[in-house]
């Protein structure tokens, strides 16, 4: 890579709030299930995993999902930020995370109707319309009343107030892939006619409700992000021209940072593996960079892309034409957590490539998850990652963990006939 290439990668990224980001790599967010699965409170793993990204040259990293309400949670082990309880190890967390000189932001979420039953007995929801596809896993939810609905917003400026009390940098509401933020704008998740739904405008109040509450809690100086759905890839659901209408409003609204995502739990575009995502951007490696290079043209916030970017010259192109303003990097953050640094110093041009494939669907699908999270545990538990990892070991730690509730970096080996049965493929 050419030193004008790498110098768009380095450069620094002015926020509209008046703070700045070292450069324009960005850790995206990921869900590290290592919270303390009774309190919620973060542990000394998830310390540990932050200590060695922030040590990898990104300019900030996103923290997984944070939980804003307990009957908001979307898997065990999720960070639960209600309150200044966990205050001293949210401290620990920020200051191990930008020790070494990279920001940490905290992304703050409310799964709303994708809270599993056997966390949430009754989950919420813009309106009481169930997941479809995932037999009793999701328990139907119920509408949300007004009333609950400010509670909720003030739950979310609650927990801003804390991270930037706690040292975090930044905050993201995650406005995306199905949780409560983009239920309220989907039309198919929200059939209210009050004023949270009813037409496009009403359907985007909720977030906006959110940014102005959380903008109130942590001052004018205090980065907020949104990540937002470019569309949620279904039929009658929440659309690209809909997507830009919502970027002019937080744009208008003050936020820092617009990351654009795509898909939801029942379309997971976001994964990569959907065949939305693949078909739209094979030339381009870049799962959502027509619909990013949109939105950019609509709004002056600057625009972070996630989602399948390998090659240092596709992310500098990408960045040098004006499509976006930085790059998130996700997956491969989880086996080369040094991956940034290395972009940007030109001893690596692109993300090395793995490939996790058993020719068997049900178990990939598992086997993907499971892969990239074990590598994940790994470093929490000051391990290097092994991306030799076999994709059925891989998939024998990984249930492990579910059925133990806590992670497993070592086990002795499955038979892959056994984890066969066991899954039911």
């Amino acid at each position: 890579m050419s030193d004008d290439l790498r110098s768009v990668l380095s450069s620094p990224l002015p926020l509209p709030c008046g703070a700045s980001l070292p450069n324009r790599l960005i850790k995206a967010a990921m869900s590290e299930v290592l919270a303390d699965v009774e309190t919620g409170a973060p542990t000394d793993a998830l310390v540990r995993l932050y200590e060695r990204w922030g040590r990898g040259g990104a300019g900030m990293l996103l923290t997984g999902h944070v939980i804003v309400d307990p009957d908001g949670r979307g898997e065990p082990g999720n960070v639960l930020v209600t309150d200044r309880r966990h205050l001293a190890m949210l401290r620990r967390w920020a200051q191990a995370a930008q020790a070494s000189g990279t920001q940490l932001w905290m992304q703050i979420n409310h799964a709303g109707r994708q809270a599993p039953r056997h966390l949430v007995a009754e989950p919420v929801a813009p309106s009481a319309v169930p997941m479809r596809g995932f037999v009793g896993t999701f328990a139907k939810p119920r509408a949300l009343r007004d009333d609950e609905i400010h509670a909720i917003v003030t739950r979310f400026a609650t927990t801003a107030a804390v991270a930037k009390e706690a040292g975090f940098a930044g905050v993201q509401i995650h406005g995306a892939h199905g949780y409560l933020v983009s239920q309220f704008l989907s039309p198919l998740t929200n059939r209210r006619d009050d004023a949270w739904g009813g037409d496009p405008a009403r359907r985007r109040a909720f977030l906006l409700a959110l940014v102005r509450a959380i903008r109130a809690a942590v001052g004018p100086a205090f980065p907020i992000g949104v990540k937002l759905n470019s569309a949620d890839f279904q039929r009658g659901g929440f659309t690209p021209e809909e997507s830009i209408d919502v970027a002019r409003a937080l744009d208008a609204a003050g936020i820092d940072l617009l990351e654009v995502s795509g898909g939801t739990y029942e379309r997971p575009a976001m994964a990569g593996n959907d065949g939305v995502a693949r078909k739209s951007t094979v030339e381009r490696e870049a799962y959502f960079l027509e619909y990013a290079r949109a939105i950019r043209a609509a709004v002056k916030v600057p625009v972070l892309l996630t989602g399948g970017m390998r090659t240092a010259s596709t992310m500098s192109a990408a960045i040098a034409e004006g499509a976006i303003d930085a790059v998130g990097l996700a997956r491969p953050m989880t086996h080369e957590p040094d991956l940034p640094a290395r972009l940007l110093s030109g001893a690596a041009t692109e993300a090395r490539r793995v490939e996790v494939r058993s020719r068997i669907r049900k178990i990939d699908d598992m086997a993907q998850v499971f892969w990239f999270q074990h590598q994940i545990h790994r470093m929490a538990a000051g391990l290097d990652p092994d991306p030799t990892l076999g994709v059925w070991r891989a998939v024998a730690l990984g249930v492990h963990g579910m059925l133990t509730g806590r992670p497993a970096v070592n086990m002795p080996a499955v038979e892959p006939a056994r984890l066969l049965e066991a899954s039911g493929a």
